[in-house]
């Protein structure tokens, strides 16, 4: 007995599918750009606003822009623009130095260390600057000579009055640098804190001394951390130097009152340590962009774009 079987055609289960669509190029496809109606009604609200401001600044005469202009360059605005970066140079590196061995101390494990300089951070964070300023400008009050020499005999190896070495400039290098280090210290602290212990204590397994892990090691990585923030403080001391004025120190805040209570014109004075203040930030802004970018190199993959590499990028795109 036979059984006959027919087979199928190879094509058979397939035929009841639709035929495939054949694929379509890149080219051929639609590309439907995102809309966003919104960001273009925000664009032009600020434009209003950036334009109703803009006509302010330039047609209302008592600006006196003319007087601005006068005495934007003018000698004695210069002399004390000098002061303001001085007092701000010697109070930035001295108070991140001091800063720093206080961060050290603090994170010691000597129990005596590491209270004296929570004791500092602590006392100069609670005492206003303006009242430290004070309290330098008269210390000589308290102690009317200095002296360095051996206690318990006559020998002295230095000696002069405080109001000489403590005078204007001195109260306010003292006061500035020694309130600009507890924050520096904390500033320091946390950046070094920031690190991961593993790397520290693979590089203890290794054998590297300690001083070198944490000068190749522990030092390069906070930085990443400790720059943005110290910036801020440097940023924040220029224009805490205006402070200084109670001690009627020839800085750049002080010259500006004294020119406008002699002239009367206040608010063209003012806007002359306006912009003055907003060209020196802007500067250090710059600096810190910069120098970021350049301790960012093996953290990130890709360099952030400088300002004239977006630039050219945009004039680019246009074209």
């Amino acid at each position: 007995m036979t059984s006959s079987s027919t087979a199928a055609p190879a094509g058979a289960e397939q035929s009841d599918r639709p035929p495939a669509e054949p694929a379509r190029r890149p080219d051929a496809l639609t590309v439907v750009p995102a809309r966003n109606p919104w960001r273009w009604v925000g664009t032009a609200l600020v434009a209003v606003v950036l334009v109703g401001i803009g006509w302010s600044l330039f047609t209302n005469p008592r600006w006196q822009w003319d007087v601005v202009a006068e005495w934007l360059t003018a000698e004695s605005v210069i002399n004390a623009l000098g002061n303001t970066l001085l007092l701000t140079a010697i109070a930035a590196v001295g108070g991140f130095v001091l800063g720093f061995f206080l961060a050290l101390m603090r994170m010691s494990s000597s129990g005596l260390l590491s209270s004296v300089a929570w004791f500092y951070i602590w006392i100069f964070r609670s005492v206003p600057l303006l009242v430290q300023l004070l309290l330098w400008y008269n210390v000589g009050y308290l102690y009317e000579v200095i002296s360095v020499g051996i206690p318990g005999t006559d020998v002295m190896f230095f000696q002069a009055p405080t109001t000489d070495i403590v005078n204007k400039f001195g109260a306010a290098v003292l006061g500035l640098t020694l309130h600009q280090a507890a924050y520096s210290a904390e500033i320091i602290r946390g950046g070094i804190l920031a690190v991961d212990q593993g790397q520290q204590e693979a590089a203890a397994s290794l054998g590297i001394p300690r001083w070198r892990r944490s000068t190749h090691i522990v030092l390069p990585q906070a930085l990443r951390s400790i720059l943005p923030p110290a910036f801020n403080e440097i940023i924040s001391l220029v224009k805490g130097t205006s402070v200084v004025y109670v001690l009627a120190y020839n800085e750049l805040f002080y010259t500006i009152q004294v020119i406008y209570a002699r002239t009367n014109e206040v608010i063209p004075m003012l806007l002359v340590a306006t912009l003055w203040y907003v060209i020196i930030t802007t500067v250090l802004n710059i600096i810190q962009y910069y120098v970021e970018r350049h301790f960012a190199r093996g953290a990130v993959r890709t360099l952030p774009p400088t300002p004239l590499q977006r630039l050219r990028s945009r004039i680019g795109g246009a074209r």
